[in-house]
């Protein structure tokens, strides 16, 4: 239902490299980077998620993205790399049976303090 997001972020380059390890072990990669990397969008075969500089100040409110991992080794990667990355880690890995009992997922923040998630929706 989504066709692609946009985040602004305080600082492109410093987003952009955070997203470049959490999303690698999810299949994703940058696929545009316009007027040399002011903004840039990533996807696994095309522009999904695109991150822009904040404009206009104001209040930050909370985001949570949930991206798609094909497996549980996926999230543990996706794991492994925003801890390596210095994010804040909200959840490790681990199945949330309140949800289904086959959820799989680890929690994190951005750098911009945004909420991701990696999740495997199938059972081991």
């Amino acid at each position: 239902m989504i066709d692609h997001l946009s985040l602004q972020v305080a600082d492109v380059a410093v987003s952009a490299a955070f997203y470049d390890s959490v999303l690698r072990p999810l299949g994703g990669h940058r696929l545009v980077e316009l007027g040399d990397g002011a903004v840039v969008a990533f996807g696994a075969d095309r522009p999904v998620l695109w991150l822009v500089p904040a404009v206009g100040g104001g209040e930050v409110r909370e985001v949570h993205l949930a991206f798609s991992a094909p497996d549980r080794a996926a999230v543990d990667a996706f794991h492994a790399a925003a801890a390596a990355a210095g994010a804040e880690v909200l959840h490790a890995p681990r199945v949330w049976s309140e949800y289904h009992p086959a959820y799989y997922a680890a929690f994190v923040r951005d750098p911009d303090g945004v909420s991701i998630e990696a999740v495997c929706n199938l059972p081991e």
